[in-house]
């Protein structure tokens, strides 16, 4: 499933989320102290272009946490709504759910990104 369901996902919506993550880091590069949070989102769109087979897990420190609450301040909660509205309405449809479960996991990781790593 997970070569088939991450084509489908780039097909039908994974391309606009990750695109999304790449939007977000290019703004965050056009200042010099926001380059450190670009990097993370630039790692972190390959999570929205293909999440099948890929698992967050999630820790860090107290610089994570300053940097969580500043990016949820500045873009975090945008994303988070985003995959969030897209899992809802793919989860209507029995066919869609395996696909709105990767839009929570997505969501999830983007309230806190920080201090997270994807295997």
């Amino acid at each position: 499933m997970g070569c088939l369901g991450n084509l489908l996902w780039f097909v039908f919506g994974g391309a606009v989320m990750g695109l999304s993550w790449l939007f977000i880091g290019i703004l965050w590069c056009i200042t010099i102290v926001g380059i450190p949070i670009g990097m993370q989102c630039f790692k972190f769109a390959s999570l929205a272009f293909f999440p099948f087979g890929k698992e967050v897990k999630y820790g860090g420190g107290a610089g994570s946490l300053i940097l969580n609450i500043l990016w949820l301040l500045l873009g975090g909660l945008a994303l988070a709504a985003e995959a969030a509205v897209i899992g809802v309405a793919l989860c209507i449809t029995v066919i869609g759910i395996p696909f709105g479960m990767q839009c929570f996991k997505i969501a999830k990781f983007a309230l806190m990104p920080f201090g997270s790593t994807v295997d």
